[in-house]
Formats: C-alpha cells, structure tokens, sequence
C-alpha cells in the first residue's frame, strides 16, 4: 500500500531520507536544514515522504512562493510597453504559488523515487494529492489561495515527460526555459593549462588577457570564521549582481551563506577576490558528487569591467573542478554567452505549470513565455 505524509521541517523528515537521497546534497536533511534557516523570506518549505508497506521509496520537496510585483521587478525606468507586461504578469503570477523543486538554484533537484519499487505514475499521483493537501493547509492556517502550481526544471530527456496523459489530465502545461549551461570536464584535463591548451587561439588569448586583467587581485577560500566575519560585505556583494537583473524571484538574506557553510561544511565553498586586503569579488560552489554547482557570486562594480572580474570568477570556477576531479561544471542560466566562450554548452530545459483559475490557465503558458524570452545569442565554440 503506498501511502505519503507531507514535513513542514527538515526537523520531522522521515527515516531514511537522507539514504534515500545521497545522490543529491540539494534533497539532503543537512542542505534542507541550512536553506530554512537562511531562507528567502518569500518562501516557505515543505517536504513529501511517499512510502510503500511504511518503507520511505520516493521523496518530493515542495516550495510555497509568494511572488509580488515588487518582489519579481527591479526598480528600472521602463517603457509604456514593458509597463503594461509587467502588469499583465502581475495578474497573473501576484499571490501564492506552489514549486515542485528549488527555485533558488538551476536543475532538477526537487524529486527523487525508487522506481525499482514505485511507478512514476504511482509517485505523481501522491505528489499531487500532497499538493492538494497542502492547498488546504494553507487556506485553512494562512487564509490564502494557491494561484498556480509548477514542476521546476527537467532535461529534455528526463523521464518525467512520459506523464504527458497525466499531466494533460491535470491541466499542466509544458514550457521551455533557458538553458541550463553545462560544462563536461574533458578526461583528459588534470590541469587549466591542459583546459588552456585545448582551446582555439583566439580564446587561449583571451583567458590569458583576462588573467593578467586581475592585477594583483588575490583569491582565498574562506573559512567559516572568515564568512561569518564577511557576511555583511558578502550579501553586499551578491546584491550588487542581484539588483542589476531585470527579473528575479527572491532576495538571499544576509545570513545565506555563513548558514550553508555552517551546515555543508566541506561540501559548501566560498573564495574571495581580495585586492590590497579590500573584499572585491566571490563566488560560491556546491560540492555535489560528480558534479560542481556554481552557486552564488558578487562583485564591486567598480572592478568588474577593468579587472574583468566576472569572467575570472567563472576560470576560477572551472579550474577548481579540474582540479578536484569533477565530472562536470554547471553553470546553471543567465549569461549564457560568456559562460560558452568559456566551454559550457546550452541543455534545454522545461518546466510544467498551471494556474488554478481556469480562464488565466489559458493564457499562461504565453505569459511565462514573455517572462522566459527566448534570447539571441551566439553560442561559442572555444575548443580545437
């Protein structure tokens, strides 16, 4: 008999979900626990435990956003035009929505069933009756109504899309997202200058100028004493990239990252770009198996152009999966551009969504589409 029971705490989680999940540092107890306690405060956890004969064999981790205009737009001067879709999206995405999956990071990192033991239709079906479950607690607590539902982030090839009958039957729709870039580390690259010797002239230059932009400016891991010491100059950094895109969904509060790094520990890694002893620049890394997630990053604008700070964070990136023997290097979307100059190609990704009021599930998968636009950029081509 498969049965599910829905978590409001990474505290409650169930036996044997962290061995369940070992394949994923994003679904462990430990991650689940730093990301609650280092929140975006427009987002709520919950967790889903789905069992068969009081065996835990499937687990689905669900986000409560709530999504205003402030939250979503930043503060440009915009068109007539773009006035009016931003209101458009407003109307239709304003309020409470449901995330099957992690929208603070790019990927499928949301769901995970042992289908030895459960069909994906079996495991579907008890996530949906967890959504609706989860529906009513809200309404019934909260006295607020769940305007639309969302599947967040799989690969074109990812099993998932079999449930087309399903989640036809659910009213869902199918959107392509930006990509996510992925860079696969080549076998044999043991070192950046075996990576630096692979590419085109042209882009061996351009590492090279790049490297000596950095001028002096030194890159050191940080501690978890030195984070917590650098919190407040750390979130200024991040906000400062942040406050520059057009669209974002959440804020990182201050204690974001000293709370990953706390409970990650090894697996969590902050470096700093430090210039005459001044904190100018970092980037963060998660240490998941075979693969290296780029995480956050942050700079001072004063040095991004000169001492061409984003494109040294993403070297750097790569160079520490070299060295350390990752398999690949996600870079996750945005910047889809210079992130291929540097070797990660494009992977399609979808995501599946409805809103809970019929007429507007209508028209939204053409309103996502304005909000995920499809963006025309050469991608590049770096290597022999």
């Amino acid at each position: 008999m498969i049965h599910y029971n829905v978590y409001k705490s990474f505290n409650n989680l169930p036996e044997g979900w962290d061995t369940l999940v070992k394949h994923d540092v994003f679904l462990q107890s430990r991650y689940l626990q730093a990301i609650e306690e280092a929140s975006p405060n427009n987002i709520q956890w919950f967790y889903v435990g789905i069992f068969k004969d009081n065996v835990l064999v499937a687990v689905a981790v669900i986000q409560r956003v709530q999504l205003y205009l402030q939250d979503i737009f930043r503060k440009t001067k915009v068109s007539c035009l773009k006035t009016f879709f931003r209101d458009l999206v407003s109307k239709v995405l304003k309020g409470n929505i449901l995330v099957v999956g992690n929208l603070t990071h790019t990927g499928q990192h949301g769901i995970f069933f042992n289908e030895e033991i459960i069909s994906q239709t079996q495991f579907f079906e008890a996530v949906f009756s967890a959504l609706d479950q989860i529906k009513i607690t809200i309404k019934n607590i909260q006295n607020k109504k769940i305007r639309a539902v969302m599947l967040k982030d799989y690969f074109e090839n990812d099993s998932i899309h079999n449930q087309k009958s399903f989640f036809n039957s659910e009213k869902l729709h199918k959107v392509f997202v930006q990509p996510n870039m992925i860079l696969s580390k080549h076998p044999k690259w043991n070192s950046i200058e075996d990576y630096t010797a692979s590419l085109h002239k042209k882009y061996r230059d351009r590492y090279k100028r790049a490297r000596k932009k950095l001028n002096g400016i030194q890159t050191i891991e940080l501690s978890l004493e030195d984070v917590k010491h650098h919190t407040s100059e750390l979130h200024t950094l991040y906000m400062n990239v942040s406050n520059n895109a057009k669209f974002n969904t959440f804020l990182l509060p201050e204690n974001h990252f000293y709370c990953l790094k706390l409970r990650l520990q090894k697996n969590f890694k902050v470096f700093g770009y430090y210039l005459e002893d001044q904190l100018v620049g970092f980037y963060t890394l998660i240490l998941n198996n075979n693969a290296l997630e780029t995480y956050f990053l942050g700079y001072n604008t004063e040095h991004q152009y000169t001492n061409q700070l984003y494109l040294n964070l993403l070297y750097d990136m790569l160079k520490f999966g070299i060295d350390s023997k990752f398999k690949t290097i996600v870079y996750a979307r945005t910047a889809m551009e210079i992130k291929s100059s540097v070797g990660a190609q494009p992977k399609a990704m979808v995501v599946y969504l409805k809103h809970t009021n019929t007429y507007l599930n209508a028209i939204l998968k053409q309103v996502f589409k304005l909000m995920n636009p499809s963006q025309n950029w050469e991608e590049r081509h770096p290597f022999k």
